[in-house]
């Protein structure tokens, strides 16, 4: 089940900041002193925005959607939609506590949004249809909220969403904690795929056989770049935060011979790590790891994606080679994986809970094709809003009756989820809805009303409809 650099001392200073956060507080301690280096160098080292505030406990940015090149390999371009011009945008850093204050400008010449992927924001920032006009051409908008939670997350439009995020509209949040393990390396992997037309350029909409199963791209993009090669040296350590900025692509990501540790998910830490030989991500999700090269000075790796049936001809049928791990350098003694990671997730209580289900579903018109994808029987944004309070556990009863996996995502909580065998407890918002499956998941939400998105994360089926909105209110 699904889920730059960290260090005890942060960008701009070290402090101590005290955050009240239900069921979510973390804390671990480590004796290293020193900031890791990035191993993504080069073309694969993402961008970072400018922080044009003094003050150590605020983040002030500007982010501009505009069109751009962007290079998928040496010498092989494609035309973009981006964030400041680049792709993946440029990596936004900032502290348990800080304040991020986005200033954003549309140049595209199609309305747009930005939806802030697993950051508990006000619901008013949230960039979603019912939450927030779309910012049309040549308009602005300023983003601005608290940021309570560590972990690794990310941002994207909620307009068009099955074109401007395939041109390359998404980039990584890293939030740390005033004390987390440090590793001898460590750096942000988004992971895409893009298809390509006959032209060399992005492919346009394919039609009815896509927009059912999603697009699956058969160039692998790792943090915007084809083809690429990860230097690592045997014995070393590297943080890995992992973002699936697919459109529809399911990974069972593996390197031979190569165990991963798992830190953290969607909702930050676990409450102590585990290791595991595959690490499976659907679109939208985030895992923390780290990667212990075995390999020998001088020989090399591969970062694959494993065959996954995820339903009616959609995933990947054999493997999918990703990148090179090469094994540069003499070895060494990598850091020390810690235990525990000193956090604390209790079970969350469903006593007195409000029980609710929700049913994922399809129906193809049997003429044209077309599939229309639903969300208890109706698609958006006919889908019945219901109310929620403040407070007030949920548990919802998420049914998925098609013949497909989806990727469940909802937008401003984290769940867990009820039943899961064998699991370890974790805080989510983005999971794998198997087919012909039912999903128990709760979360009691804070004080945040408004208007908020659940939907599936394969972006054609969000355009299909396969979305819905609830109502929080006291």
């Amino acid at each position: 089940m699904a889920r730059t650099l960290a260090a005890c001392y942060p960008l701009r200073m070290r402090r101590v900041v005290a955050v009240a956060v239900v069921a979510l507080s973390l804390s671990c301690s480590s004796t290293k002193t020193t900031t890791p280096p990035d191993p993504f160098q080069g073309p694969l080292q993402l961008a970072k925005v400018t922080d044009l505030n003094p003050d150590p406990h605020v983040v002030e940015v500007n982010l501009e959607a505009t069109y751009a090149e962007w290079e998928i390999s040496p010498g092989q371009s494609v035309h973009a939609m981006t964030y400041n011009g680049s792709v993946p945008g440029p990596l936004i850093e900032a502290h348990v506590g800080d304040t991020l204050i986005v200033h954003f400008t549309n140049h595209l010449t199609e309305p747009t949004t930005i939806h802030w992927h697993g950051v508990r924001v006000p619901a008013a920032m949230d960039g979603s249809p019912m939450a927030q006009a779309p910012v049309q051409p040549g308009g602005s908008f300023a983003y601005q909220f608290t940021l309570t939670d560590a972990g690794t997350f990310w941002y994207h439009p909620h307009a068009d969403e099955p074109v401007q995020m395939e041109h390359g509209m998404y980039g990584a949040i890293v939030v740390r904690g005033d004390s987390e393990p440090v590793m001898d390396a460590e750096g942000v992997v988004m992971l895409d795929d893009l298809t390509l037309g006959p032209d060399g350029q992005i492919a346009s909409p394919a039609g009815a056989i896509e927009d059912h199963t999603g697009r699956e791209g058969a160039v692998s993009l790792l943090n915007g770049r084809m083809g690429v090669a990860i230097p690592i040296r045997s014995g070393q350590r590297q943080r890995w935060r992992l973002v699936n900025a697919g459109s529809a692509r399911f990974y069972r990501l593996a390197i031979p011979g190569v165990t991963f540790t798992v830190l953290g998910t969607d909702g930050g830490f676990l409450a102590q790590p585990y290791d595991t030989g595959e690490l499976f991500m659907v679109p939208g999700d985030r895992l923390d790891v780290v990667v212990t090269a075995t390999g020998a000075p001088g020989s090399s790796a591969t970062l694959q994606n494993l065959p996954y049936d995820r339903g009616h001809g959609g995933g990947s049928p054999t493997t999918m080679d990703l990148a090179t791990l090469t094994y540069d350098g003499e070895s060494m003694n990598g850091a020390a994986i810690p235990a525990s990671l000193g956090r604390t997730i209790d079970p969350i209580s469903t006593a007195g809970a409000t029980t609710r289900t929700i049913i994922f579903d399809e129906v193809i018109n049997p003429d044209t094709g077309d599939t229309t994808f639903t969300i208890n029987g109706k698609s958006y944004p006919d889908v019945p809003t219901f109310d929620a309070h403040v407070g007030r556990t949920e548990v919802w009863d998420v049914q998925n009756k098609s013949g497909m996996d989806h990727p469940f995502h909802l937008h401003g909580f984290f769940f867990q989820v009820i039943g899961a065998s064998g699991a370890p407890l974790s805080w989510e918002d983005s999971i794998q809805l198997k087919a012909k499956s039912t999903l128990r998941i709760a979360f009691t939400p804070d004080d945040r009303q408004g208007m908020w998105m659940y939907h599936c994360h394969i972006l054609e089926h969000v355009k299909s409809g396969m979305m819905a909105d609830f109502r929080l209110t006291k």
